[in-house]
């Protein structure tokens, strides 16, 4: 019986892995090592029964007693801060998501790797990050990442065996997010409620707003340069607004192989679970008669600047990951709570990013955890700032 822990299993992703797990056979088929969560310890208790884990965790101390009472009676452990995320990180398990939202994923996917886990990977922030890092200790401990993001999985399936030198170029697709259609001017103006409505997924308020930016679009082509090595020039992005096709592989030969199913993300964590096989999912067959057509446009980086930055820092490289999520995730800290407007987060990316670059080792890839966090904290305190 396969061993399953997931991370972050109250938010949008951890919740649709729970589902399917649940689907395919629940405890019976599974032996659930652990889930963790956040401030939501009802749900994350009821996963916990459903599944019979040995321990779920929330990420809040503060918290522990009400998870406790939750678990009451269950014989199943409850456990509560950082430090329980790691030791929970570090238990034996065959197969790891990673759906903690922000830098706080790093640390226990990093600790899944070195236990030798497959990691299946939802957790942007980890490779734009830590990128070189992730990558090495996969490799020291005989560990596999797969990816979870729709796109990279899109991907990651297109490409099959073929080899880099094929590609031409790889294409991802975004929604365009809430104010894919507003005039630019009146973005200056938008409200955290109006950001946090997306046209086709159901998602958590911070991805939500980050789509609505395209900074989660931004994270994603980091990622794929990271994730498979293509050079920036190689990685392309197209505005699509029925969020059908996923990806495209365009190969030298003038072929382009796309990836299409419905706007759902438990085909991408259904894929990494059953890797490298293919498993009936409760997902939704694609019906391009009822769907009708399928547009495309150019993304406008007028409208959405985090284009740009992207590539920007892929060509710093080094540090420049973790300045760049660091930095964003205190600006999106900083729309939400009122401070800025939606369109001041770019600039102010953006700014951070030139005041850290002249500092001494911003140019050099992170050798450790700590350097990665040591750049975290100085960015989002010149952020902040």
């Amino acid at each position: 019986m396969r061993r399953i822990s997931i991370f972050g299993a109250t938010g949008s992703v951890g919740a649709n892995g729970v589902d399917l797990l649940m689907q395919a056979g629940g405890a019976d088929a599974f032996d659930v090592v652990a889930l963790t969560g956040g401030r939501n310890i009802a749900r994350l208790a009821k996963m916990a029964r459903d599944l019979r884990a040995d321990v779920a965790v929330t990420a809040h101390e503060e918290l522990l007693d009400d998870l406790r009472a939750a678990l009451a009676g269950s014989g199943i452990e409850a456990a509560a801060g950082r430090q329980a995320l790691l030791e929970a990180a570090a238990r034996p398990a065959d197969w790891v998501l990673s759906a903690i939202i922000g830098a706080a994923g790093l640390l226990p996917g990093l600790t899944a790797l070195r236990h030798g886990a497959t990691l299946a990977l939802a957790n942007k922030e980890s490779l734009v990050c830590a990128g070189g890092l992730m990558r090495r200790v996969a490799e020291d401990h005989r560990a596999t990442i797969l990816p979870v993001d729709s796109e990279h999985s899109a991907i990651f399936q297109c490409l099959g065996n073929e080899t880099l030198e094929s590609v031409q170029h790889v294409t991802i697709t975004a929604s365009g997010g809430a104010f894919r259609d507003w005039p630019l001017e009146r973005l200056a103006t938008a409200t955290v409620t109006e950001a946090s409505t997306h046209p086709n997924w159901a998602m958590g308020q911070r991805i939500t707003i980050d789509s609505a930016s395209m900074f989660n679009k931004a994270m994603e082509i980091i990622e794929t340069h990271e994730f498979f090595g293509l050079e920036p020039k190689r990685i392309r992005v197209l505005v699509h607004p029925e969020s059908i096709i996923h990806a495209l592989v365009s190969h030298v030969d003038g072929g382009t192989i796309a990836h299409m199913g419905a706007p759902d993300m438990r085909h991408a964590i259904g894929y990494a679970l059953n890797w490298p096989h293919r498993r009936p999912l409760p997902v939704a067959p694609l019906d391009l008669a009822a769907i009708g057509g399928l547009t495309f446009r150019t993304p406008d980086e007028t409208r959405w600047p985090a284009l740009r930055l992207a590539r920007e820092v892929m060509a710093a490289g080094g540090a420049a990951g973790a300045v760049f999520n660091a930095a964003k995730e205190q600006a999106l800290d900083d729309f939400i709570a009122g401070r800025i407007g939606f369109t001041r987060m770019a600039p102010q990316v953006e700014a951070t990013l030139e005041a850290l670059s002249a500092r001494p080792g911003f140019g050099h890839d992170p050798a450790d955890l700590e350097t990665v966090l040591e750049w975290d904290r100085a960015a989002r305190q010149e952020a902040a700032a």
